[in-house]
């Protein structure tokens, strides 16, 4: 941001006065906002530098700690592993014995499905056997012949009379 570089008239004993100082104005306007800002960007470059120091103490610290950690990791892990196989190995003997379970109760199930299946072909035939018979009736029903009603308009016309 350098603004540029201004020029002066010429006046008779040298430059034009008030436009020089008018620029020195602004020059001294623009050092005094650059020395704030130098200022505020030394504070801010100390908090940082003091932040830094404090992270790198947090960092060893934990660097201290990350060993033990490791080494209780490894231990839980080795424990984990050896339980999640002892849990795997019983998980696989029960899954065996519902299996056996299974195949018993499913041969069971099939037996009685069959026995079914030959009840309800015997219960279908002799179903079929009495719907043909009531076919049979239903069709030898006779209706009886329904008597012509033109005697009883008459006959309600002559006792209107």
């Amino acid at each position: 941001m350098t603004s540029p570089r201004p020029t002066f008239r010429v006046m008779k004993n040298g430059y034009d006065r008030f436009a020089v100082d008018d620029a020195v104005e602004r020059y001294a306007s623009r050092v005094e906002q650059l020395e704030q800002k130098i200022s505020l960007y030394q504070q801010q470059l100390e908090e940082a530098n003091a932040r830094i120091a404090r992270l790198q103490a947090d960092y060893q610290n934990l660097e201290s700690s990350l060993d033990a950690q490791k080494q209780a990791a490894e231990n839980i892990a080795r424990l984990s592993l050896r339980e999640a196989n002892e849990i795997i190995q019983t998980a696989q003997q029960n899954a065996d014995a519902i299996i056996q379970e299974s195949l018993i109760t499913a041969r069971l199930i099939l037996t009685d499905l069959s026995k079914l299946y030959g009840d309800a072909n015997t219960v279908k035939a002799s179903t079929l056997e009495k719907l043909e018979g009531l076919i049979r009736e239903l069709e030898a029903f006779s209706l009886p012949k329904m008597p012509d009603l033109r005697w009883l308009k008459e006959a309600e016309q002559k006792m209107m009379r």
